[in-house]
């Protein structure tokens, strides 16, 4: 049955113009502006630190399906696929609505067909993009975390994570709802965090999440409750990891031993016993990618869209 939760096959987007996107800094308040760096070095940085973390899952005997991003039209966030699409154990597709224009031209059907060819058949896509008619964002595996093993969708609800969408995924998709707000400080105000994958990350039989970061404590204990009755270690974050991006990871299927990815940036954010605690659940992979981080306001597992 484990396989079945956790795959060993990961859609990669190999980026050709990332830079800070304008569009997205609004709500996303770990994207961070540096004019110290031309936007060519970025551009090339970041492709760096793209083929850098291919080559670990690689190295590690995980399948990337690495396709190349296209120079036209402009999609400077298209290295974070798994906000527009994910794919699902009987042999499902879901294409998702988002809230940024120039995000909604990453969404290309040629990418399936290229996975197709890698021995990945799909029947059925559920597409839910004609919702950004009405103003309703559902950002794929960034907007909600899936408890896979349990069928528990877990959604931090904000501009990018509409609750009334975000129920229709779960009833269509025989996911148990859970919805919060979580909430970072940012210059001195309570601000929503743009999407779950940032403050929680779930494994087959883990749980890593900030539970500081949900203000409103009836929401902290349903979450908690959730998590415990699904029989997860909970492995407690600050919110000083998170912006760390500590709870921006995934669990995958390495070759002799399942792997837990993030960036060295979060891994140098745990103390030793959160280390120990993870390290009963898999191999913890790490890679620098401090560019993507700073420009993108994501981290690893945001790069990754798992592949069943």
């Amino acid at each position: 049955m484990h396989k079945n939760f956790v795959t060993n096959t990961v859609l990669m987007i190999e980026p050709v113009s990332f830079q800070m996107n304008e569009e997205t800094v609004k709500s996303n308040y770990y994207q961070k502006q540096d004019d110290t760096i031309p936007s060519k070095h970025v551009q090339q940085f970041a492709l760096e630190e793209f083929l850098g973390l291919k080559e670990i899952l690689q190295s590690n005997g995980i399948q990337v399906i690495s396709i190349k991003d296209t120079i036209s039209p402009f999609t400077p966030d298209a290295i974070f696929p798994n906000n527009w699409i994910s794919f699902h154990r009987n042999e499902k597709v879901v294409l998702y609505p988002m809230l940024a224009e120039n995000r909604r031209k990453e969404r290309r059907l040629d990418i399936l067909d290229t996975i197709a060819l890698s021995g990945f058949k799909y029947r059925k896509i559920i597409d839910y993009t004609s919702f950004e008619t009405e103003n309703k964002f559902l950002e794929g595996t960034g907007a909600m975390v899936l408890d896979r093993k349990n069928n528990v969708a877990y959604c931090s609800l904000s501009s990018r994570a509409d609750k009334s969408l975000f129920m229709q995924f779960c009833s269509e998709n025989k996911y148990k709802p859970v919805t919060f707000t979580s909430f970072q400080t940012v210059e001195n105000y309570r601000k929503p965090i743009y999407h779950t994958n940032v403050m929680m990350s779930i494994g087959t039989d883990y749980a890593m999440i900030c539970l500081d970061a949900i203000d409103d404590l009836s929401e902290r204990e349903k979450v908690l409750l959730s998590l415990k009755n699904s029989g997860k270690e909970i492995i407690k974050l600050t919110e000083d990891q998170i912006a760390s991006f500590a709870g921006n990871t995934l669990l995958l299927k390495g070759n002799n031993s399942d792997i837990i990815v993030m960036s060295n940036r979060a891994k140098k954010s745990l103390t030793e016993v959160q280390i120990l605690q993870l390290e009963k659940f898999g191999k913890i992979v790490s890679v620098s990618i401090p560019t993507i981080e700073k420009f993108g306001g994501g981290s690893v597992r945001c790069m990754l869209a798992e592949i069943f």
